[in-house]
């Protein structure tokens, strides 16, 4: 029986899942099951076999390699992932039509075969494990991997000059230089790395990382990079970034300058209350489940 599952947009998983992708990995030597995976860079994967696969050994194999920045030991790793028991090729689980999951490149975080799976690949690479049942699962799984990057990938923009400076600095955390001048009225967005991915659209959901400064000294007080992974959460739930990221493509960059009169969402404080602030925001994903589910 030839089975073919075609899907849509992205999700964040749990521990159980990642324990199925855990079962998924293992030895390298291993046969040839014959699973065909179709579909392009950035689509839900079509994954193509014969039920029941029967499957003693782990087999891995790169559909094709990544042309971005190699993965970074201890580092964060963004994966979409298409899961399936490859007893009856029923889906178990997916994050196309939801969000990509964020884990740190460690075989602690990992387990010791995921881990493996990902060490040496790059940004861009999609990857294919088929195992036997394991710890997570008692079926045989397939499992298609695609690893994204977890920065900004774009052409740079040019800044206004009226505006902070923003600096990366060697270990890829910002710091940002204040003007000294009185801060704008309104929402101010600027783009200062311009992706070629998906439109941000009302009612996504969005992946990020993201650094939150004040207006007036640059003083750092709220990053993702600090906390070490990129988050995912409704665009619709910070009123600013609602506003100012729609029709900015995944990949990009954004500086988001943002007046009192607005509701900080991921940041509310008093220390803030009646102050300007900065977000530096990389947009790594977007999507609306409501239309990618499969």
């Amino acid at each position: 029986m030839s089975v073919r599952w075609v899907a849509g947009v992205r999700r964040v998983v749990g521990p159980a899942v990642v324990a199925l992708l855990l079962a998924a990995c293992g030895a390298v030597d291993a046969v040839d099951p014959e699973v065909t995976v179709t579909g392009g860079a950035g689509e839900t994967p079509t994954v193509t076999y014969l039920t029941p696969l029967t499957v003693d050994t782990t087999y891995r194999q790169t559909v094709w390699p990544g042309t971005g920045a190699e993965l970074t030991d201890g580092a964060p790793v963004l994966i979409d992932f298409w899961l399936e028991n490859a007893t009856d090729a029923s889906l178990v689980k997916e994050s196309y039509s939801t969000s990509p999951t964020p884990r740190l490149l460690t075989a602690e975080e990992l387990g010791t075969d995921l881990y493996e799976t990902l060490q040496g690949q790059q940004v861009g690479a999609r990857l294919l494990q088929v195992a036997p049942g394991g710890a997570g699962a008692d079926y045989p799984t397939v499992t298609v991997l695609d690893v994204l990057p977890t920065r900004a990938v774009g052409q740079p923009v040019p800044p206004s000059p009226a505006l902070p400076v923003v600096t990366e600095s060697s270990d890829g955390a910002f710091t940002l230089t204040p003007t000294g001048t009185e801060p704008p009225d309104d929402l101010v967005v600027q783009p200062l790395v311009r992706g070629t991915g998906a439109q941000v659209a009302t009612g996504d959901v969005i992946t990020v990382q993201y650094s939150g400064f004040t207006w007036d000294d640059g003083v750092l007080f709220d990053s993702t990079w600090q906390h070490g992974l990129p988050v995912s959460f409704p665009l619709s739930d910070v009123p600013s970034w609602a506003e100012g990221l729609v029709d900015q493509p995944a990949g990009s960059r954004v500086m988001l300058v943002v007046p009192p009169s607005y509701s900080l969402g991921v940041t509310e404080s008093e220390e803030l209350a009646g102050r300007t602030v900065v977000f530096v925001i990389d947009i790594l994903a977007t999507g609306n489940p409501a239309q990618g589910a499969p």
